[in-house]
């Protein structure tokens, strides 16, 4: 179970974090030539992160069993995605576009040989015990030839769509509204780099939120 607070209020008011999330594609581009894999998935990311002591008040929630204070940060916060890719990055600044990927609180170590990547993985895990950063092992991978890394399938011989991913967009209902068709086109629009021609045949539907169809 996740606790998630209602922090729409707080977020209507904070001035937004502008630090930018790093580009899929440029991400993916960078593992040209790798051919082994280890995936790290931080336990419970945010949690990782703390509050400083003069926002913990800003943070308090009220339920029927009390009154109650985050020390960490919670889910919900417009800016703890931006805030917590500045922290990884900062973090792995001296490796990235080397032979680490990061997206908010998931890395890909990656290498051309086994040589490589027993350097590299110890290099990585050091820094994760230095900055006391806890992985979840039951959703990490090592040493492994394939991985499925933020929607993707990776292996030596290159990155394809997630088959369940593709499934989902085969499968998907005829939208009947304008939050159905936005829904769709987010989906199937973070695979258009593998779709020769996406704009042209995503148009039709695009031309329709243009056209503010409800």
């Amino acid at each position: 179970m996740r606790l998630c607070v209602d922090y729409c209020q707080s977020n209507r008011v904070t001035v937004k974090n502008k630090y930018p999330l790093p580009r899929i594609d440029d991400l993916l581009d960078q593992l040209n030539e790798a051919t082994i894999f280890s995936k790290i998935d931080l336990r419970s990311g945010y949690w990782q992160s703390r509050i400083a002591k003069n926002d913990i008040l800003k943070m308090a929630f009220r339920t029927r069993y009390g009154h109650y204070e985050f020390l960490v940060t919670p889910f919900g916060l417009t800016n703890a995605p931006a805030a917590f890719m500045a922290l990884m990055n900062r973090t792995f600044q001296e490796y990235l576009d080397q032979f680490v990927i990061v997206f908010i609180d998931n890395i890909l170590v990656y290498s051309k040989n086994r040589e490589e990547h027993e350097q590299h993985l110890r290099i990585v895990l050091q820094i994760l015990k230095e900055k006391e950063l806890y992985a979840k092992l039951s959703k990490c991978e090592f040493w492994v030839n394939q991985v499925v890394f933020l929607g993707h399938v990776i292996s030596g011989d290159g990155v394809m769509p997630d088959p369940s991913k593709v499934k989902a967009i085969m499968e998907w209902r005829v939208p009947k509204n304008a939050t159905e068709v936005r829904s769709f086109l987010g989906l199937a629009g973070y695979f258009r780099r593998f779709v020769e021609g996406f704009s042209i045949i995503a148009g039709p539907l695009i031309k329709l939120l243009r056209n503010r169809v409800t």
